[in-house]
């Protein structure tokens, strides 16, 4: 599936890794190339406040996990580690060198891995994740919002209100990006409309968050990271990672710069952020 911006320049588009199609947004701009993955039950939408800041001067290049958006399907062996296969392949298949990797949540734990093994990584941004995880802390903050997945909406404006709801208890505001990426998810069917991802696949994908060791990942991570976590509150839950869910990713990180946001770990990337969007340019300035 292809689609062109004004003047015939291809932005959107897929080609086949592993077997089935990954989907890709494709700046197609000049300079060094930045590639992104969105969080758990994201897709290539939900960093569009870091796109918008960074395609201007780099190549900026935004991934559907398979399973979400217009990608193939969730493989049976989905998971961190899989994903992992996945955007590894796509960058030789692009045939990328020296990327910048950008993470957030699960996209993450996933970009830690491929800067663990591909040392031409020039720089790692890690927003909110990468973290070492406990089933009891994690499970009570992403769980409520999961059950939307498998249910099914009479129109389109149905799911997006719903939507509109959870992000509201998530303390994040409402925005003209947000509804795109809602109406971006779904897609209709015979019983009228549903998330295009499988819930029992995204819930297998969460579980892999337990059995990640940040300490075997980041010993072997040679480039410049920058680390954001988000210390606000999730509505009246507290954040989803807490200050100790980082102490294994900071012993073993050769070299890591850590800013403390009072974002939320869904304001992170649901709403424009001014100061992240400094560190990062500093980061980059510095590093690149």
């Amino acid at each position: 599936m292809y689609y062109f911006r004004k003047g015939g320049e291809m932005m959107n588009r897929s080609i086949e890794v592993n077997g089935s199609e990954i989907y890709y947004y494709d700046s197609q701009t000049k300079g060094d190339t930045v590639v992104a993955v969105h969080g758990l039950t994201g897709n290539h939408l939900q960093l569009s406040h870091y796109r918008n800041l960074l395609e201007g001067s780099y190549r900026f290049i935004s991934v559907d996990l398979k399973g979400r958006g217009n990608s193939a399907p969730a493989t049976e062996k989905t998971g961190i580690e899989q994903h992992t296969q996945d955007i590894l392949a796509l960058l030789d298949a692009l045939q990328i060198r020296n990327p910048i990797l950008i993470g957030y949540s699960m996209g993450a734990f996933i970009m830690a891995n491929i800067a663990s093994r591909r040392h031409d990584v020039k720089a790692l941004v890690l927003l909110d994740g990468a973290a070492e995880c406990t089933p009891d802390h994690q499970n009570k903050i992403v769980e409520p919002s999961l059950g939307r997945i498998s249910k099914i909406y009479p129109t389109a404006d149905a799911y997006v209100e719903e939507v509109k709801n959870i992000y509201d208890n998530l303390g994040v505001k409402w925005s003209q990006e947000l509804e795109e990426m809602a109406r971006y998810e779904i897609k209709q069917i015979d019983a009228g409309w549903t998330h295009r991802s499988d819930e029992d696949k995204i819930r297998q994908d969460f579980k892999s968050f337990y059995t990640y060791k940040p300490e075997e990942v980041f010993t072997s991570i040679e480039c410049p990271i920058l680390l954001i976590h988000s210390q606000g509150r999730i509505g009246q839950m507290p954040p989803l990672f807490l200050n100790e869910s980082y102490v294994s990713t900071m012993e073993a990180a050769k070299n890591i710069m850590k800013v403390d946001s009072e974002t939320n770990h869904y304001t992170l990337v649901g709403e424009k952020q001014p100061e992240i969007n400094t560190a990062i340019q500093t980061f980059f300035e510095k590093n690149l």
